[in-house]
């Protein structure tokens, strides 16, 4: 469509390396099919308009893509290390590469109006990098869009101090293949150690939202949140969505 790279196949196979800022972190090929399924719909709106090619970081089994194409002009690359994953995206999206993101990778500098990543940069072992390797593959006007867990989501605080619990699950906030965890003052400098500057960012997936009225922890909240002044609002929202743009352009 708009992104020409020589490749025989739509999806390219590469070995991973022994350890890598981007590798993936132990159990990861053991999730269930479920876990790549994700459309991410709220993360739609802030995919910029302008944007006629897309780079999906741990793009899953590609439904995101596979959702934005069906309103959109838009050619969207994936990059996913899970091989049955990968696959299945490889029918959704114009092109998936079966590897981590790593600087082998075979794009052109500039490539990209948008790089995505989705819940992806808490799994890395050191995300400023893998931002900075993204800066290198956008096109002068792109932006990094990014959808990363809050930390301070109320009912994972909850578990913590009143309950004492900090319990790794299959999957949320304290997914066991989490190895980084950020709440929404943290976001900013993370960007900013990477050389970007944090255009927008806001509070997805409202816990206030989503739970009933009659839902004691919801009340707590509510009082607390009151009694505080706003305080803890940051903590009603399960995500925090961002959109990042380079400081300048790499030499």
């Amino acid at each position: 469509m708009f992104l020409t790279i020589d490749l025989t196949e739509q999806t390219v196979t590469y070995s991973q390396p022994t350890m890598s800022t981007t590798s993936k972190p132990p159990g990861y090929d053991e999730k269930s099919e479920q876990y790549f399924q994700l459309t991410r719909q709220e993360m739609m709106d802030f995919i910029p308009k302008t944007c006629k090619t897309m780079l999906d970081v741990g793009c899953g089994s590609g439904g995101f893509g596979q959702t934005l194409k069906r309103s959109r002009t838009i050619e969207i690359w994936g990059v996913e290390p899970v091989a049955a994953a990968a696959a299945l995206a490889a029918t959704r999206l114009d092109h998936v590469i079966e590897s981590p993101f790593v600087s082998e990778l075979p794009f052109p500098p500039r490539s990209f109006d948008c790089i995505v990543f989705n819940d992806v940069l808490e799994h890395l072992i050191d995300p400023a990098a893998t931002l900075k390797l993204a800066n290198k593959f956008l096109s002068p006007t792109g932006c990094i869009v990014a959808s990363i867990p809050n930390v301070r989501h109320f009912p994972t605080m909850w578990a913590l101090f009143f309950r004492k619990e900090w319990i790794y699950r299959d999957c949320g906030i304290l997914d066991s293949t989490h190895l980084r965890f950020f709440t929404r003052k943290s976001i900013e400098p993370l960007f900013k150690s990477a050389g970007f500057y944090v255009e927008r960012i806001e509070g997805i997936n409202s816990y206030i939202s989503s739970k009933p009225r009659t839902a004691p922890r919801w009340r707590y909240f509510v009082f607390l949140n009151c009694l505080t002044f706003g305080f803890f609002g940051d903590m009603r929202y399960l995500q925090y969505a961002v959109v990042a743009r380079p400081n300048r352009p790499e030499a």
